[in-house]
């Protein structure tokens, strides 16, 4: 992933910079963050005000750099000329791509932790969202939930595999991607099976319910327990 901290909070983005060449060695820690402070020549109480979380935080603002990584790359091809499930598989591929798998993993390891579990889910959620939006996605009803659920157990799978491939060009990482975006390609044509049948009019004012939770033009920013 590039280094450009350009969409990080300006406040925050010197401790970013000055916090990456340590994560290798200590992980998203206290100690980590103690040395991004002394580096970036900041006063540790200070950054503590613009990262109440710590390395945390900063953890969450390298795994958004990484989605705007990849939204940047999508913008830069030709969607129209391939298929749905093409561009689905692409983008989940620009993501990796755009990342450091040892940064990867201590963040994966971070965010494993019970008491950081939430904020590990919101970010993959926060993923499964931006890929939608870039391939174009203007649902408001039930689907909204299902394509960005879905993906994000696509995405968060494909991560833990990739993150122990050792073959050459990450070839069975991508092998296990086409075969978990083929069962997302088989739910989404059970689900417009089902919205074609005479049941699905059974359902229908219990998902208008659903519906009204949430208004138009979502954003991973809109989530509950958005914090950051």
């Amino acid at each position: 992933m590039s280094r450009n901290s350009s969409e990080i909070p300006d406040d925050r983005a010197g401790l970013f910079e000055a916090a990456l060449p340590h994560v290798v060695f200590d992980g998203w820690s206290d100690a980590c963050f103690t040395a991004a402070c002394a580096d970036a020549g900041i006063d540790p109480a200070l950054g503590r005000v613009l990262c109440p979380a710590g390395a945390r935080d900063l953890a969450a603002d390298y795994h958004r750099a990484g989605d705007r990584a990849m939204e940047a790359r999508l913008a830069e091809i030709d969607l129209a000329g391939l298929r749905f499930r093409e561009r689905v598989v692409s983008a989940v591929r620009f993501r990796l791509q755009a990342a450091d798998r040892e940064l990867v993993r201590k963040g994966a390891a971070l965010f494993a932790l019970p008491q950081n579990a939430g904020r590990g889910a919101e970010l993959i959620w926060g993923t499964a969202d931006a890929i939608w939006r870039a391939l174009g996605d203007t649902s408001t009803d039930v689907n909204w939930y299902t394509k960005r659920a879905s993906l994000s157990a696509v995405y968060g799978s494909t991560v833990l595999y990739w993150l122990g491939d050792e073959s050459e060009g990450y070839g069975a990482t991508w092998a296990f991607l086409d075969r978990r975006i083929e069962d997302v390609m088989r739910f989404e044509k059970a689900k417009a099976d089902f919205r074609a049948s005479p049941w699905a009019k059974l359902f229908a004012v219990p998902l208008k319910g659903l519906e009204a939770i949430r208004a138009p033009g979502p954003s991973a920013d809109d989530l509950p327990g958005r914090k950051d």
